[in-house]
């Protein structure tokens, strides 16, 4: 539990909002929890570890490493808002996005000739457009970019543990 603690926060440093390197977020999980299955065979030097158990010990950093990711990004994403005064930028690129997946939405309603309401448009993108949706998406985004980061975390570890195994080649 100590090697996934200690390896999980800076992969989930690395892999939060605020980061230069957050597009690589996936292969810092990945390689956090190899590297965590790694160390626990060597502190531990177990004869052999399933894949089952590497993938357990990698969804353990992975948890903790998408929690701090969560963490940070939400609190930069706030400090932004709030200290840095561009919460202006936040919502007019909001609005942006909005307005686009609309335009989007229409043109694909007409290709698959689906009849549409114009007041159900304009509630919709009401919604959207209102604090709550806007906070309701940042932060579903948010959620979805760290369950994605757990499911590499746990390939990782199960791929390190599969690595492990090639390695340790029973003694005959």
């Amino acid at each position: 539990m100590r090697v996934s603690l200690a390896l999980a926060v800076p992969a989930g440093l690395l892999s939060s909002g605020i980061s230069p390197l957050n597009a690589l977020g996936i292969f810092w999980m990945a390689a956090a929890a190899a590297w965590a299955v790694t160390l626990y065979m060597r502190s531990q030097r177990p004869a052999w570890i399933t894949v089952g158990a590497g993938a357990r010990i990698g969804l353990v950093t992975g948890l903790i490493a998408g929690w701090v990711a969560f963490g940070i990004s939400g609190a930069g994403l706030f400090a932004t808002r709030v200290f840095l005064h561009q919460g202006g930028q936040i919502d007019s690129a909001w609005r942006e996005f909005v307005q686009k997946d609309q335009d989007l939405s229409q043109q694909w309603l007409k290709q698959m000739s689906v009849p549409t309401e114009a007041a159900q448009l304009t509630a919709q993108k009401n919604w959207m457009l209102s604090p709550e949706g806007h906070a309701g998406f940042q932060t579903m985004g948010l959620v979805w970019d760290c369950a994605l980061l757990v499911l590499f975390a746990a390939g990782g570890g199960a791929l390190g543990a599969r690595m492990m195994a090639r390695r340790r080649r029973p003694e005959i």
